[in-house]
């Protein structure tokens, strides 16, 4: 495994196979999520999910030499974890409660957008160009779109759960943004198995907290949530991530973000397939207006970075890896 990582020149077919990974595995998280958190409480499940993935990572890579992280990068870890996973994850994880997977896909693709803007309003990062307001005007849009236009009175989702959706959205842009800045492992195998398993400990401990233990039976857990919740770790935390880590080392940054606006896609149409989610014209105008604008704004920005920085460092080709892995929000 660690010799396949290392080799940066990789076949056309293994390429292929990892962005598959990538865009099938992560968009089919939300439906994931959704059939998890059917038979055992959303905290507890995303915690076992992350602790677990984190703990079979963190000691692969401490078995194949990876350095012992610092007490330092722990609470940077712990930080950014409880940005990310607890109220990242833990809000579309909670939030799907009561929100379909395709919808919650869809307000998490908005990341991006808010990202730019914190980065400019918080981070003194240069404004943003033209192209790119356009396209946050455009997400602004589909997420009105999304929630506040249309018929209501037939698609009305729950205020709670999209509430908790935007505090995710902006706690993992926050989180992602912030992780630039903090001191982390070098390695972003390493850096992910401790945010991991910080964030699945907060998680589990939230869920602790909030009672969802009196709430949970052993004898009510159903083999379905129990597949789900081990394809979530398994699949969508550890192959996905790494299969996403090793694209990063092989082909742009450029490309591998693409995934950002091929998951909700595939969110929606696995949420319409198997959970029985409606896919109404307004959900499909909104999902149509969301990708548009994060199609924009990543492509302006990977041909800005092009114009501005010709050969990219070490920093900027593992960068997106602090943004997007875990997995997303979710």
């Amino acid at each position: 495994m660690s010799k396949i990582l290392d080799d940066h020149k990789a076949s056309q077919a293994l390429i292929i196979a990892a962005f598959a990974a990538v865009y099938l595995i992560w968009g089919s998280t939300y439906l994931g999520i959704r059939i998890a958190i059917e038979t055992i409480p959303p905290f507890l499940m995303a915690g076992v999910r992350f602790l677990l993935a984190g703990a079979i990572l963190y000691v692969w890579l401490r078995f194949t030499g990876v350095a012992k992280p610092t007490l330092a990068q722990w609470r940077s870890a712990t930080l950014i974890g409880a940005l990310l996973l607890l109220i990242g994850n833990g809000g579309v994880t909670w939030a799907e409660q009561t929100v379909p997977s395709g919808i919650a896909a869809l307000v998490v693709a908005t990341v991006p957008l808010w990202m730019v803007v914190l980065d400019w309003i918080w981070y003194g990062m240069k404004r943003p160009n033209s192209i790119t307001m356009i396209g946050i005007g455009l997400g602004l849009t589909g997420m009105m779109v999304l929630i506040g236009l249309g018929d209501v009175r037939s698609e009305r989702f729950d205020a709670f759960g999209l509430a908790a959706l935007f505090f995710a959205t902006m706690a993992w842009a926050t989180g992602s943004l912030h992780s630039r800045k903090v001191n982390l492992p070098k390695s972003p195998f390493m850096s992910t198995a401790m945010q991991m398993l910080c964030g699945g400990g907060l998680l589990f401990l939230a869920g602790l907290l909030s009672g969802e233990a009196s709430t949970f039976s052993f004898s009510a857990l159903s083999t379905r949530s129990l597949v789900a919740l081990a394809y979530l770790a398994i699949f969508g935390s550890l192959i996905a991530f790494t299969a996403y880590v090793w694209l990063l080392r092989v082909t742009t940054p450029a490309r591998v973000s693409t995934y950002a606006y091929v998951n909700p896609v595939i969110a929606l149409i696995l949420g319409y397939a198997f959970a029985s989610e409606a896919l109404t014209p307004r959900s499909i105008l909104a999902a149509a207006i969301i990708v548009a604008a994060v199609v924009l704004i990543i492509v302006n920005r990977a041909q800005t970075v092009t114009k501005t920085e010709p050969v990219a460092s070490a920093r900027t080709q593992t960068q997106p890896v602090a943004e997007v892995c875990l997995e997303k929000a979710a």
